[in-house]
Parts: structure tokens; C-alpha cells; sequence
């Protein structure tokens, strides 16, 4: 039961912060689609005026993705989101028996009674 608690407190926790950067979530995403794309045209591109065209354009991009960073905040409680629904599915799953200490014994008993 206090497990449970303590797994609603972090996921509510964890889904404020996420809604929290939804915003710099799109801006560092757009930015660094942006930043990829003007890469590989600065490796295509054949003048130095295109050159430092692209080159130009990346560090635009990699400014806006700098002024992103909260979205770093969001990915890590969209993974702490994860973590807890993971935790919350796997302690709902588990059933009785192994609560029940003797029921692993006797099954184990079983399995070295089968053997010999």
C-alpha cells in the first residue's frame, strides 16, 4: 500500500513536470531536426558560401536548442513516468502465492522430489 502511494506521489509528480515542458519538449525537438537536416546539407554543399550558409544556420539552430534545455527535464520525467507504470503493472501483477513463503518451499520440494 505505501508502495503504491509513493509510486502515485513520483508519477503525479513526474506528469506535472512533463506537462510542465511540453513547450521546450517541440522547441529541442523541431531544433534538433533542424540541426540534423543543416548538417548533412553543410557535408553536401560544395562552395564556401554555402558553406557558411549552413554553418550559420546550424548555430541558429543550436542556439534555440541550448535555450531548450527544460526539455531535458521533461525527457527525464517522461522516463520516470515509464519507470513508475512499469513498477505500478508489475506489483499489481503478482499474485498471492508468493506472498505465502511456505507455497515456494513446497513447490520447490515437488520439483526435488520429481527429480530423484
Amino acid at each position: 500500500m505505501l508502495r503504491k502511494i509513493g509510486l502515485l506521489l513520483a508519477g503525479g509528480i513526474a506528469a506535472i513536470v512533463l506537462f510542465a515542458n511540453v513547450g521546450p519538449l517541440v522547441g529541442f525537438a523541431l531544433s534538433l531536426v533542424i540541426l540534423y537536416y543543416t548538417f548533412k546539407q553543410f557535408l553536401k554543399a560544395k562552395s564556401a558560401g554555402s558553406k557558411i550558409g549552413w554553418a550559420l544556420l546550424g548555430l541558429i539552430a543550436l542556439s534555440i536548442s541550448v535555450a531548450n534545455a527544460p526539455a531535458i527535464a521533461a525527457i527525464v520525467a517522461a522516463y520516470v513516468l515509464y519507470v513508475v507504470y512499469k513498477n505500478w503493472t508489475k506489483s499489481s501483477h503478482t499474485p498471492k502465492e508468493t506472498e505465502d513463503p511456505f507455497a515456494n518451499f513446497e513447490k520447490q520440494w515437488n520439483e526435488l522430489q520429481k527429480n530423484y
